[in-house]
């Protein structure tokens, strides 16, 4: 938090401590408002703070998505009772949560309007109580919780709040600007508490997520802006572009994206606020001295980005879309992923499994798949989808295939709110996802088909193939920004500058010489005529393994393979 930008005059800071001394539902919403609000102005900075140095980035993406749900629940709501209020926002999370941030999230949310209850006011104490409740929430909603995360973060402010009220504190205002100090403490200390991260060189994004939420809450009481972002500048191969229009914000009819060499040292600060005059979903990112600039902007507003950006440097390329036709092709791209699936009798056993590309959802409904739900990195699907997918379902018996570990704790909250008899898989990757698909008898008897499903996983190696988005070094493997890298079950393995002596140096580290099966799954940058040529390479080096290539359409990632 920029100390300086907050401070204001006591005098000031005690009249706004009577103000806020009791929150009733309104002032709720508002606050609530602004933490989405300001969460949103800093979701790329959140996005950037990937452990690996991979282009799928997404938990600020989560947090926002999440938090949105819970504001569409209270939009309208005129409703005085902070209680009711409260128990609104905790639903709307609940339902919208993505990703495990945003799951967490929900549970902070869901512990926090249970201390409210049907409260119609929360003074100092009851905020202090409130915060303690999300904090036990988020905790217990967790199997194993990991300290140096959004959960820390959230037991910090706890903690802080609950001295703070032993030591006189009577003001809700008080607290929340106590609280917002401690969690900016806190995200600091994660390197300390999560060695991944100290050597990584990031701080936690799900709870610096969490801090820009409580800072926009005292940025509103404060009347401070929350349309500035953190000035900040992302790798040029970290721009999440693709996925751009997921969340096109209302009167904003075109998307613009400027490469741009500066005249000298860009003034990033300048540079960002003169185009949060002008519109939204800034994105900037720079490579070899070379920016590219992404913005949303109203109609008849499309060229000022690009006189803006002359002033800056010389511009050598210049791409404007109508959002509209872009969320036509969009929805025209979903009409693709109706796959033949089977039908399923009211007794039989079905699955419901996630894929994030249309060629492996095809893979997973020729294995029988009931239900596909579209998902993956920078794209985790909601409670509310995944569940929708379990009760369109004419079964009781249920399978869920989560196929991320992003995804397993949205995919555990979906089946505790269905009455079906829903069993979570924990498959953290694709190969994981289809070696248990192949144990599916729709017929057979649950528990078994579970226990065969659970094995499965466990016996299959995994390994994923993309671009490094940053220089770091992570369990001895040195990146350089634009190396290919892989990482061989979740962990980073190698890095290296040409993608097929990678796949060959991962598939050493996976024992392919002892094994029998190497599939692999090419992603949407990788044409066919270079998948088949890396094909050849790795059937040329094990010639009497059988090797399969299979269309994936996978973003991001341009080979996803399995070894059996």
């Amino acid at each position: 938090m920029n100390k300086n930008e907050l401070s204001i005059d006591e005098k000031t800071r005690q009249r706004l401590y009577e103000r806020y001394r009791s929150i009733d539902g309104r002032v709720m919403r508002r606050l609530m408002e602004a933490g989405l609000i300001w969460l949103r102005t800093n979701q790329e900075v959140v996005n950037a703070l990937n452990v690996f140095p991979v282009p799928d980035g997404d938990t600020g993406t989560n947090m926002v998505l999440t938090m949105q749900a819970a504001w569409d629940e209270i939009a309208t709501l005129g409703e005085r009772s902070i209680g009711k209020i409260a128990r609104a926002i905790a639903h709307g999370a609940l339902m919208g949560a993505r990703g495990n941030s945003g799951v967490i999230l929900s549970q902070l949310w869901r512990g926090f309007a249970r201390a409210l209850d049907d409260h119609p006011n929360m003074d100092a104490g009851l905020f202090v109580k409130a915060l303690s409740e999300a904090r036990d929430t988020a905790y217990k909603g967790v199997v194993r919780p990991v300290e140096g995360t959004i959960l820390t973060v959230s037991s910090d402010a706890a903690k802080a709040a609950e001295k703070a009220f032993s030591n006189g504190a009577d003001s809700s205002l008080e607290i929340l600007q106590i609280v917002v100090t401690a969690a900016d403490e806190s995200v600091q200390r994660t390197p300390e508490l999560l060695p991944i991260l100290k050597e990584a060189g990031v701080v936690d994004s799900g709870g610096i997520g969490l801090y820009y939420i409580f800072e926009g809450m005292l940025r509103a009481a404060y009347r401070q802006p929350l349309d500035q972002a953190l000035a900040a500048v992302q790798p040029l191969s970290a721009l999440s572009l693709d996925h751009a229009t997921e969340s096109v914000e209302p009167g904003q009819d075109w998307e613009v994206v400027i490469d741009f060499r500066p005249y000298g040292v860009l003034d990033i600060q300048t540079y960002c606020e003169q185009l949060q005059s002008i519109g939204t979903s800034i994105q900037v990112g720079e490579g070899d001295g070379m920016y590219r600039m992404h913005i949303h902007v109203p109609d008849k507003k499309e060229y000022e980005p690009i006189e803006c950006t002359r002033t800056m440097g010389t511009i050598t390329n210049i791409a404007i879309e109508n959002l509209l036709v872009q969320m036509e092709d969009k929805s025209s791209h979903g009409e693709m992923w109706q796959v033949r699936l089977p039908y399923v009798e009211p007794d039989q056993i079905a699955v419901v499994t996630v894929a994030p590309g249309f060629g492996i959802a095809r893979v997973f409904a020729s294995l029988g798949a009931a239900a596909i739900v579209e998902g993956g990195q920078t794209m985790n699907p909601s409670t509310q989808e995944i569940l929708n997918a379990i009760e369109n379902l004419p079964t009781d018996k249920v399978i869920l295939l989560p196929n991320n570990k992003n995804i397993i704790l949205a995919a555990q909250q979906a089946a505790d709110f269905t009455l079906k008899d829903v069993t979570v898989i924990p498959a953290v990757s694709i190969p994981q996802g289809v070696s248990a698909m192949l144990y599916l008898e729709p017929d057979g008897e649950l528990s078994k088909v579970i226990e065969n499903m659970r094995t499965a996983i466990g016996e299959v190696q995994s390994g994923e193939l993309t671009v490094a988005t940053r220089s770091v070094e992570i369990d001895d493997v040195a990146v350089q920004e634009g190396q290919v890298i892989g990482l061989l079950n979740g962990k980073l393995a190698v890095s290296g500058n040409d993608l097929s002596e990678s796949l060959i140096e991962m598939l050493k580290m996976s024992d392919a010489d002892h094994a029998e099966l190497i599939t692999m799954y090419y992603g949407e940058d990788l044409s066919i005529m270079h998948a088949n040529k890396i094909t050849d390479i790795v059937r040329e080096r094990w010639p009497n393994l059988e090797v399969e290539l299979v269309e994936g359409g996978q973003p991001h990632y341009q080979i996803i393979f399995s070894v059996e």
